[in-house]
């Protein structure tokens, strides 16, 4: 019999554990010979998150599914504790649900039938939010990403093409990776186990359809991932499996964005800048010199052209759906293909 596994983590999460496992006694999928089990790992909870638990549990009891209690009394982060809800599993497919999150009906049976018919895949979904006006510009970014731009846009700010809460896999998936990053708060342990299941041959496919309610609020673990270090992992990757491959490339970005990753590029693909290009007509015909306190000397001198006069392939360090769509109109004009002639670090 196929048996899924719903991973869990939590850490005082008393105010969200009725709506997220309520979600899970309303999946279609129950009563259809699937197996299901709940495991739920307390990362050091100090609220009535244990005792509700324990209440769920007896309710899942009656009603045939078993709830797995784990944890640890002092709080280990949020990848320990997904690996320890992991080790206590025994299903062949993973379903990873945060404990502020909703699964709707249909969650487990679509990605089922999708990690079915691919146990090398990460399966995701679209998401609505709740307030449902928080991080539009995520949300239409998430659910409008193609098939094919699941592996391209995998430098921008917004993490993984795949938003954590929603995955699901075959538990080979996660094996071949090992575990999540446990080094604890501030890690984002999700983009550093999605790069590692990218760099093992790993596929990705996303549900076209809103499986997950997304919610945001000031405590979610997230806000504990600091920017900065998600830029720097993005950008060893891009020296280490990108730029090795260009012989010159050009920045789309004179101003700031642009200027702050060509000084964190190393010296082997700094010389390889050949130029900036920009919209701006204020930039466009001068030269950026950056400046090296340490050598306290100009070390690179690039001109700036205007966009339509760039060669790929380029590095685009633009954001996207900030311009009321006038970026994204530039750059289809110039009949690119995403991957090849340029990649998205923003």
């Amino acid at each position: 019999m196929t048996k899924v596994s719903i991973i869990i983590p939590v850490r005082n999460g008393e105010q969200w554990i009725n709506n997220c496992l309520k979600s899970i006694t309303d999946q279609s999928i129950l009563n259809s010979g699937i197996d299901i089990e709940i495991v739920v790992y307390n990362d050091g909870s100090n609220d009535e998150t244990e005792n509700l638990l324990k209440e769920w549990q007896r309710y899942f009891i009656k009603h045939g599914i078993e709830l797995i209690l784990t944890g640890s009394a002092i709080s280990r982060g949020v990848g320990a504790a997904k690996n320890g809800a992991v080790s206590m599993s025994t299903g062949e497919f993973l379903c990873f649900q945060d404990i502020d999150d909703v699964m709707h009906p249909d969650r487990i049976h679509l990605q089922l039938l999708a990690a079915e018919s691919n146990h090398n895949a990460i399966v995701g979904s679209n998401i609505s939010r709740i307030p449902h006006d928080s991080t539009p510009r995520l949300v239409r970014w998430a659910n409008s990403l193609s098939a094919e731009q699941l592996k391209l846009q995998i430098y921008t700010a917004n993490g993984p093409t795949l938003l954590m809460p929603t995955w699901f896999c075959h538990r080979t998936v996660f094996e071949r990776v090992g575990s999540f990053d446990e080094s604890g708060k501030g890690t984002p342990e999700d983009l550093i186990f999605f790069y590692s299941h990218l760099d093992v041959g790993g596929d990705l496919i996303k549900v076209n359809k809103e499986l997950l309610i997304y919610t945001y609020h000031e405590g979610a673990a997230t806000f504990s991932v600091k920017r900065e270090m998600i830029w720097q992992i993005q950008l060893e990757r891009l020296q280490k499996l990108v730029l090795p491959n260009w012989e010159t490339f050009t920045i789309w970005n004179a101003g700031k964005a642009g200027r702050r990753l060509v000084r964190a590029l190393n010296q082997e693909h700094i010389k390889n800048v050949v130029a900036f290009c920009d919209v701006d007509m204020k930039k466009i015909g001068s030269t950026v010199e950056l400046y090296c306190p340490v050598k306290k000397a100009v070390f690179i001198s690039v001109p700036v052209i205007h966009f339509s006069a760039a060669k790929p392939p380029l590095l685009i360090c633009v954001k996207l759906d900030m311009t009321n769509g006038i970026f994204e109109q530039n750059l289809k004009s110039m009949n690119l293909n995403e991957g090849l002639d340029y990649i998205i670090f923003n």
